[in-house]
């Protein structure tokens, strides 16, 4: 799996193979091509540079060209020139083009075990939820290769997306040169990361929102649309209406006791507030809080929606009769029926179905805020 890398920096540049270019100013070897994990780590220089006295930041960003039907690789070639006049003089800008699904896991590993200062996602949830996964590996968090390293890398974003949810929890806008004045200043945040585990024992990460039921399987239909921008949420709500039944669950929260929940449309696990285009759907979420706040919707209908679809956006469906919240550490959901086709998504993504545990990992990660 190729990688394509740029780094910007002073001076000019010469061609590496593999469409990599590398300022003639940074004395780096570059690897052409990622190899899958576990192994990442055949050639340990892909971020080294000069002694640790006059060593520039190294940023790696993470870029889907074909995100947001490729608005977000146009928008970032016009984002490159005031990228370098704002962080060139004090940062090696090293770019990576996503080639396809999981790619931006492996690079985000790699760039953490070869200790960059930061890796920055440009473009949606969808490459967030990648990177945010990369930051992991077999149920542990990745590392530097330099263990007297005193310094975490960090996750920074550049929201240029479909949905760019995850931003809204901060109340950044979708404004790129806002996001690259927030990496220069560079302050740090510690935020919480959501692991989901099931039957095939491969934990999953996330930051945003985890769902289960019609809004999970409504986020699933809308994959198939995002060529129609925020429409596609509309598109696969009316899809996954269709043949859509209410179903008992059974749910563990924070180690203690089964209860039963009956009739659940929806049941949503928010490390922050927002998800679905906008919809403020766990509005007391807070990714530094330690906690999530789970979200349980019971026997709504499709006209319940139409109805109460403003307070879902707005994040005052909590007063609304048959929806309630709680604050929990994790929670474990199982289906009753056993039917195994209660959908299950984080962060937009499809995981598969029920049954699943959601656990916090506090202060997981840090991120640049």
């Amino acid at each position: 799996m190729g990688i394509n890398l740029i780094a910007f920096g002073g001076g000019g540049g010469i061609a590496v193979g593999g469409g990599v270019r590398v300022s003639m100013a940074t004395p780096w070897a570059v690897r052409a091509e990622l190899p899958k994990a576990p192994d990442l780590c055949a050639d340990r220089s892909i971020l080294r540079s000069g002694s640790s006295s006059s060593r520039r930041r190294d940023l790696v960003f993470v870029v889907n060209p074909s995100g947001a039907n490729g608005r977000t690789g146009n928008e970032w070639k016009k984002l490159l020139p005031y990228l370098r006049s704002r962080l060139g003089a004090d940062c090696n800008i090293c770019e990576s083009l996503t080639s396809g699904p999981s790619h931006a896991i492996d690079i985000t590993r790699e760039a953490i075990r070869e200790g960059a200062d930061a890796v920055i996602v440009v473009g949606g949830d969808g490459t967030l939820h990648e990177v945010v996964n990369g930051f992991f590996w077999a149920g542990k968090p990745v590392t530097n290769y330099d263990r007297d390293a005193t310094r975490s890398t960090a996750l920074g974003l550049i929201p240029l997306g479909t949905g760019s949810d995850f931003a809204r929890s901060f109340g950044w806008k979708n404004d790129p040169c806002e996001a690259i004045d927030r990496i220069a200043k560079g302050r740090r945040s510690w935020i919480d990361v959501g692991v989901i585990s099931g039957e095939d024992g491969e934990p999953h990460y996330f930051v945003n929102v985890a769902d289960i039921h019609l809004s999970a399987k409504a986020g699933y239909h809308a994959s198939s649309f995002k060529r129609f921008g925020n429409l596609c949420y509309v598109i696969g709500s009316l899809k996954a209406f269709v043949g859509h039944r209410n179903q008992d669950l059974k749910i563990k929260v924070n180690e203690g006791e089964w209860e039963v929940y009956s009739q659940v449309t929806a049941l949503c696990v928010g490390n922050a507030k927002y998800f679905g285009g906008g919809m403020k759907i766990t509005p007391n979420a807070d990714p530094r809080s330690g906690n999530f706040e789970v979200v349980i919707l019971q026997d709504f209908r499709w006209y319940d929606f139409v109805l109460k679809l403003h307070k879902l956006y707005n994040g005052t469906h909590l007063t609304v009769k048959n929806v309630s919240s709680r604050s929990v550490h994790s929670i474990e959901v199982e289906d009753i029926s056993g039917s195994g086709n209660i959908y299950v998504q984080s962060d937009g993504e499809h995981l598969g179905f029920l049954p699943r545990k959601f656990s916090i990992l506090p202060s997981a990660v840090e991120m640049i805020c």
